[in-house]
């Protein structure tokens, strides 16, 4: 008896298939991306310069320990708390004269900031500070900057500063852009986020 000869499997569609395959799943696959913190770098001042003198009563204190607990300005505080105590050591508004604040609401304490452009948050973690509570103070503390900024610019503008950066950064907003930056640069100005951190402690 003749053998019959077995029939072939066309193969020459499979890189085909397979260059498809990898298309579909590069176009539908979400590739992440890692998030840093967002922070301005201070200027380059010459080495030579003397830096500026800082009062005590400006200098907002926050220590984070390797246990981490919080020690703002020399006394326990648990970090629910913490923005509250940032917002009334920036918004004060103890100074007079020059250092005058026409927009602060505070105490007014003499022992505290004189305004918010001279205030500054000084911010201590020691090495032993777990990652999560770092992340979670530096939010509570930029918080509090924004919380004063958004009171400012809706008084004076009747936006809050969080939706005119957001339209700001928006792509598809159909608004002066140019109009608004000047609008930012305002508040921010006014309520400048100093935020310094020291080198970690062990």
């Amino acid at each position: 008896m003749a053998k019959r000869s077995a029939p072939e499997v066309n193969a020459g569609s499979m890189a085909d298939i397979a260059f498809l395959l990898l298309i579909f799943f590069l176009v539908t696959t979400t590739i992440e991306t890692d998030k840093g913190i967002s922070r301005k770098l201070p200027p380059w001042q010459p080495e030579e310069q003397e830096p500026p003198v800082i009062k005590q009563r400006n200098i907002f204190t926050v220590l984070v320990n390797s246990n981490n607990q919080l020690l703002v300005e020399d006394e326990e505080m648990e970090l629910s708390e913490l923005r509250e105590a940032a917002v009334k050591f920036l918004d004060n508004g103890a100074g007079t004269g020059e250092e005058a604040c026409n927009f602060c609401q505070g105490a007014k304490d003499p022992g505290s900031s004189v305004n918010p452009q001279k205030a500054i948050i000084s911010l201590v973690n020691n090495r032993g500070t777990e990652y999560g509570t770092y992340i979670a103070v530096q939010n509570e503390l930029v918080a509090a900057y924004n919380e004063l900024r958004d009171r400012e610019a809706q008084r004076m503008y009747g936006m809050t500063f969080t939706q005119m950066e957001k339209n700001y950064n928006d792509p598809n907003y159909n608004g002066d852009k140019d109009a608004l930056k000047e609008k930012i640069d305002v508040v921010s100005g006014m309520i400048p986020q100093k935020l310094s951190e020291a080198e970690p402690t062990s």
